[in-house]
């Protein structure tokens, strides 16, 4: 089954726009903090299927506030990551291992 960015912030905006823009960017924003905190207990100590869920509830979140500020998703990955590493350009990433990317 094939699900991309695009069908992600589709079936957010669908299924939770209007109380996704009653809160806001800020207040949309706490819950992904809410989600991070838990994918990280599910990493540390979590079982597989613990991690699907939070991954695709960091997902859904951030799907959200895109969709509340009007981000493409897709859009701002393809123009970031498209063409490989944006630090150094190459699709197989030649960086430091101490820089970020």
């Amino acid at each position: 089954m094939s699900f991309s960015l695009a069908d992600l912030q589709n079936v957010i905006r669908e299924t939770y726009g209007a109380k996704d823009q009653r809160r806001g960017a800020d207040g949309n924003f706490m819950w992904l903090m809410e989600e991070i905190g838990e994918l990280a207990g599910a990493l540390r100590s979590g079982t597989h299927e613990e991690q699907l869920g939070e991954f695709a509830d960091v997902l859904a979140w951030l799907a959200t506030i895109a969709n509340v500020v009007g981000v493409d998703l897709a859009e701002a990955v393809a123009r970031k990551y498209g063409a490989g590493c944006p630090g150094c350009g190459q699709l197989v990433c030649t960086c430091a291992d101490a820089e970020k990317p």
